[in-house]
């Protein structure tokens, strides 16, 4: 599977509550085989070659390497542990750094595609805007579309799956006078204010938590968040995203 999307449109926590969750999953199931490793997550090295890649399959297992060590030894010693190791999925962010318009990129792709030959798992690849990066051009890239699924991240519409997102951000403070049930009734503001951005709603109740910790007031409110200002991305998705001139009732 290939998830693309704009920047902070919550790919990257997206995959990764993927890969706990399927974790979790698997440990309930398999209670006595501590030996597994479910999920694997590395992110491709910018300027890579397929001993950066490898390396990082390597590091996240921490297998030791030798200095002179050949990228065809690491990639088997990766492919045997995943193997031995049961892995189901292995989790490859960034994958808009691998430029297949250069020889280097090339070659790394040919070590994901050997690496997905080589280990029984799913493989997911996340990236921006992968589809117009050149990712599924030219022969490599046909083989990549050929094999995956394409989804697309971006801003959420003001919908409940939004209510549900903004509940779940405020069950997860824990600030001592704050009172539960403010920010689900402040939805409407909240997606005006980010835009439907998760990246942005997550910096906005963050950074108002922080100020609430720090001021001693232990608790948010709509007048604690006009005081935040938004991130830049939220700025361009809503019309009144900085911290003046909030119209909405």
């Amino acid at each position: 599977m290939v998830v693309s999307g704009p920047w902070a449109s919550g790919k990257t926590t997206a995959i990764k509550l993927l890969g706990k969750t399927h974790e979790l999953l698997i440990k309930r199931k398999y209670p006595t085989q501590r030996d597994r490793i479910p999920v694997v997550y590395i992110t491709t090295p910018p300027k890579g070659s397929p001993r950066k890649l490898a390396s990082e399959f390597a590091n996240f297992l921490g297998l030791p390497q030798r200095p002179r060590q050949n990228v065809t030894d690491i990639a088997d010693a990766v492919c045997q542990v995943l193997t031995t190791a049961r892995t189901d999925l292995v989790i490859v962010d960034e994958i808009h750094n691998l430029n297949l318009a250069t020889s280097a990129g090339e070659d790394m792709s040919d070590h994901l595609k050997y690496f997905a030959e080589h280990m029984p798992a799913t493989f997911i690849y996340a990236g921006i805007n992968v589809e117009n990066s050149g990712l599924f051009t030219g022969l490599r890239g046909r083989q990549i579309s050929a094999r995956s699924v394409l989804m697309t991240t971006g801003p959420f519409p003001l919908t409940e799956e939004w209510d549900s997102l903004v509940a779940t951000l405020e069950n997860g403070l824990r600030l001592h006078n704050h009172k539960p049930g403010t920010l689900t009734s402040q939805t409407q503001y909240l997606h005006h204010r980010t835009g439907g951005s998760i990246s942005s709603l997550s910096h906005l109740i963050r950074e108002a938590a922080i100020l609430a910790i720090l001021q001693g007031t232990e608790q948010i409110d709509r007048a604690r968040l006009d005081e935040i200002w938004i991130d830049h991305a939220a700025q361009s998705l809503a019309p009144h995203a900085s911290a003046a001139n909030h119209t909405l009732p």
